[in-house]
């Protein structure tokens, strides 16, 4: 049996990380999760770049959850230089933000997110986002394999 896909979080916040952490643990997710504390660092993990030219040749995350607001590279430009990469085109990208401007929702659809989920204020309520993000898009969602061309 092959190891679970990683999850990339992009996440600047060192409480919001470990928030996720144990909301994905109590949640039951147990997809390994990687994290990177900017945009700059989410690409180059991404396209094996830099830091990160180890991981050239291994497979792309499940998932990304990517926060908005990052040192270096906001969200926005990382979700479009995701998008316009062959390899990285149909990733799935949820955008995990504390933001509840309608303009960033817009802009995040229009860059093509798949999903914008405004993170909750309680820890309950953060847990059982997380379950909901763990069952549908780590079990029931399909993505067309990193490459294809559409």
């Amino acid at each position: 049996m092959s190891s679970p896909q990683t999850i990339l979080l992009v996440e600047d916040n060192p409480d919001d990380v470990d928030l996720t952490r144990r909301a994905f643990q109590r949640a039951g997710v147990t997809h390994p999760l990687e994290v990177v504390e900017d945009g700059m660092d989410a690409l180059d993990y991404l396209f094996g770049r830099g830091v990160f030219s180890h991981r050239l040749h291994e497979p792309l995350p499940a998932l990304v959850l990517l926060d908005l607001k990052l040192p270096r590279l906001g969200g926005h430009e990382v979700l479009r230089q995701i998008r316009a990469h062959p390899s990285t085109r149909f990733l799935p990208v949820v955008i995990l933000t504390s933001s509840d401007e309608e303009q960033d929702l817009v802009e995040s659809y229009s860059h093509g997110c798949n999903s914008y989920v405004r993170k909750p204020v309680s820890y309950n309520e953060f847990v059982e986002a997380a379950r909901q993000l763990g069952v549908y898009w780590l079990e029931l969602n399909r993505s067309p394999e990193p490459g294809v061309s559409g």
